[in-house]
């Protein structure tokens, strides 16, 4: 539940949820629904305190003196940074899409490329990052631009696999705009693949998910594909 969450926690969602242009301020005050008997400092606290100690175990075990000065800060600093990380499950899709779906007599195809993400491995809890590029066709009905990174980065900020990522971001648009098809392709680097086991850098995993008519018409899918490799603008 959102009202358990550290304060800088609940700023992040807010900051995914909010369009530009709304306030930053009305969103991060906003009130958050079933609030407890518990102040967020209190709930913060009793959360913190398990991660911390297990922070600490974990040092111990591989040897380390969690007391030492470099150390002594470390269960919190890495509490904090997995609720940072992990701040997409907090996110209200409804929040986040905030009406923001629009009738428009557009029926050609929209792409948002190259969209840069960070994400936890759920099998090492290493990161992957790279970019995802999104596509849609619309059905009468299209949504705000800034709110596609948004979606992404809301899957982004989960214990993720690359495959199940990209599946759920053409999911929730294919869902919320019923289009007549979504493409989606993320390409990643994974920190397992290249510091632990294999130890391949470089190595780049590129995965796709398909809906409508990016999977039943040859020449639709193509075009997705060729826009990709069209060098990009920056003028």
């Amino acid at each position: 539940m959102t009202d358990r969450l550290p304060e800088h926690v609940r700023i992040l969602v807010a900051e995914i949820e909010t369009e530009i242009g709304e306030s930053d301020d009305a969103a991060r005050a906003a009130p958050i629904e079933g609030g407890g008997r518990l102040s967020h400092a209190a709930l913060d606290a009793a959360g913190g305190a398990r991660v911390e100690e297990a922070v600490r175990d974990i040092l111990l075990e591989i040897g380390e003196d969690p007391d030492r000065d470099g150390l002594i800060g470390t269960p919190d600093r890495v509490h904090r940074m997995y609720a940072e990380l992990t701040a997409g499950y907090h996110v209200d899709p409804d929040r986040l899409v905030n009406g923001a779906i629009f009738d428009v007599a557009y029926s050609e195809m929209v792409v948002v490329r190259d969209i840069p993400f960070y994400s936890l491995c759920e099998h090492h809890l290493l990161p992957f990052f790279g970019t995802a590029s999104v596509a849609y066709i619309p059905r009468g009905r299209v949504i705000g631009l800034s709110k596609i990174p948004r979606i992404v980065e809301m899957y982004a900020r989960r214990l993720q696999v690359q495959e199940r990522m990209t599946q759920q971001i053409a999911d929730f648009l294919n869902d919320r705009l019923g289009p007549q098809g979504v493409g989606v392709v993320v390409e990643a680097n994974h920190l397992c693949a290249v510091m632990r086991g294999i130890r391949k850098p470089g190595t780049v995993m590129t995965t796709s998910a398909v809906l409508g008519l990016f999977r039943t018409r040859d020449r639709t899918r193509a075009e997705f594909l060729s826009h990709l490799q069209r060098p990009v603008s920056r003028g």
